[in-house]
């Protein structure tokens, strides 16, 4: 796309957000509760039919699948003008799993028919899902998973545990991974199906963490059903789609949030809980130092995404290199959170209390969830595994397969 073919569809989208966008849910984290607030529920409900018309959900995704068959530069002009303009988009939060990670592996692993079954819906935010991988005693060691697939007829009944299901409670749908051929080696007798959570085989049970509210559920399945045509991929397979699925989940992790959400600089927050000295540079010249040192690790984040995006004429693919961006991204988050605790000082160990404000208030928590960023998604140390084997060409250390 050229620079001018750019503007002028920058200056389509700003024009159609400025006429569409409700002016209540301006500077709202939309979509990442399971029911908005009663006072604004009604906007909120109009704004995704609206964005979902125009497809804007998955714009990457091809149309008749309810996508707007966008380009990923066109993509990421969207989503700077919906910053711009304070509006957020909520169907990725309302999919839950399925726009960053579900509907792109259906889309290279499906048939038509389950294209044409799940993509429409992931891409309106009308049906959430989520994702049946850990277990108990299958974490980062995934291919250790137990629980049991067993043919029966035109269906597969299942049987097992899985943990750190996010958003279980609330989803309609769930992607499994499940053995399916216990004879078999580990990674060779696995299984991916898809199905439905509103059945008397499925029950969930909400995990509560550290940071108060969670996301996370324990899911079990007792005789739970899943039909033959919803298996994603080949029989005994599934390690192939799982593998490539956890690559869109860290494609989808490789930006560098972290606390302080509020629109004020890091830098100048800390000027304001610091204090400057008489040539007004922040009086601390340790934290200072510090600061420098992250805002710089944060720019340089920003800029290998940029090179990695230009280097792939736009359309960069999802490879190892995700493994590289999501650890880069996670040390980034969880060095502007620590620093910005340590920055607010007492006011940044609030848990409640009106002499807290609400940005003080949520970094705390966010400080605390922020923790599982290096864990969820394959470790850290699971990610340097993929570094040194993939696109090092180290040997391997762990197990083969």
């Amino acid at each position: 796309m050229t620079e001018q073919n750019q503007q002028a569809f920058r200056e389509q989208v700003r024009g159609w957000i400025a006429e569409n966008f409700p002016p209540a849910l301006k500077g709202l984290p939309l979509g990442y509760e399971a029911q908005p607030a009663a006072d604004i529920a009604a906007d909120v409900e109009l704004w995704r039919q609206r964005l979902a018309e125009q497809g804007w959900g998955a714009p990457t995704w091809p149309r008749e699948y309810g996508g707007a068959g966008l380009s990923q530069p066109e993509a990421r002009v969207i989503g700077e003008e919906l910053r711009a303009a304070g509006a957020v988009n909520p169907i990725p939060a309302m999919a839950g799993m399925g726009v960053t990670m579900v509907g792109p592996t259906v889309l290279e692993y499906g048939t038509e028919q389950q294209k044409q079954k799940h993509l429409p819906g992931i891409a309106s935010g009308e049906v959430r899902w989520c994702l049946g991988l850990s277990e108990p005693n299958a974490g980062s060691d995934l291919a250790s998973l137990a629980t049991r697939a067993v043919d029966d007829g035109d269906w597969f009944v299942l049987n097992g545990q899985k943990i750190w299901t996010s958003g279980a409670d609330i989803s309609q749908w769930c992607g499994a991974l499940v053995r399916t051929d216990p004879q078999a080696k580990k990674r060779d007798g696995i299984s991916f199906v898809m199905l439905p959570m509103d059945q008397a085989g499925v029950d969930t049970k909400p995990i509560r963490l550290i940071a108060g509210a969670s996301p996370f559920c324990e899911t079990f399945f007792t005789d739970a059903r899943a039909e033959k045509s919803d298996l994603l991929g080949e029989l005994n397979d599934g390690w192939s789609v799982v593998k490539r699925l956890l690559q869109h989940e860290r494609q989808s992790q490789t930006s560098a949030r972290g606390a302080q959400t509020a629109a004020q600089p890091l830098q100048e927050m800390a000027k304001s809980y610091v204090g400057v000295d008489a040539n007004g540079a922040l009086a601390d010249s340790d934290l200072r130092s510090r600061l420098a040192t992250h805002l710089m690790d944060a720019h340089a984040h920003g800029l290998t995404i940029s090179r990695i995006t230009a280097e792939a004429k736009g359309n960069p693919q999802v490879s190892a290199a995700a493994s590289i961006l999501k650890n880069s991204a996670t040390h980034v988050a969880q060095t502007k959170s620590e620093l910005t605790l340590e920055i607010m000082g007492s006011q940044g160990l609030g848990w409640e209390g009106q002499q807290f404000t609400e940005d003080e208030l949520s970094s705390v928590r966010e400080w605390l969830s922020g923790k599982a960023i290096s864990i969820y998604g394959g470790s850290f140390e699971v990610q340097y595994n993929i570094i040194s084997k993939n696109i090092l060409g180290l040997p391997e250390t762990t197990q083969k397969g």
